[in-house]
């Protein structure tokens, strides 16, 4: 089973999760393993990501790996909102699904919105 660590000392997922936030988010969930579990970590977030593309309000996700030899991995997920997440997230099914990731991995999964940044990026 995967240990978690928040990705920001202040605002923990679960915060994130009650929260009240409108509009789409964004999950990132850097994972980090042993690099002789990397085939075993991705298949455990195939079977998580097979489960969750079924959820409402799932619109999609992607899987990155870190280059030049690392074993460091980043999942992004877009979701219509907090609570269609938070909804998928809790679901006893996706929480034993949880148990598949191998004892090495460490998954530090935080929510983003886009914002507006004039000339760069639109909200």
């Amino acid at each position: 089973m995967a240990e978690f660590r928040e990705l920001n000392d202040q605002v923990s997922l679960a915060d994130q999760m009650y929260s009240n936030e409108d509009g789409s988010i964004v999950l990132v969930n850097v994972f980090t393993v042993d690099s002789q579990d990397e085939e075993a970590l991705v298949k455990a977030w195939q079977h998580d990501a097979d489960f969750m593309r079924a959820q409402p309000g799932y619109i999609s996700t992607q899987l990155h790996k870190g280059i030049a030899g690392s074993s460091t991995y980043i999942n992004y997920a877009i979701w219509e909102s907090v609570e269609a997440f938070k909804n998928a997230f809790t679901n006893p099914e996706f929480q034993k699904r949880i148990n598949g990731y191998p004892d090495s991995a460490i998954a530090a999964p935080h929510l983003f919105k886009k914002i507006n940044v004039p000339g760069h990026c639109v909200a």
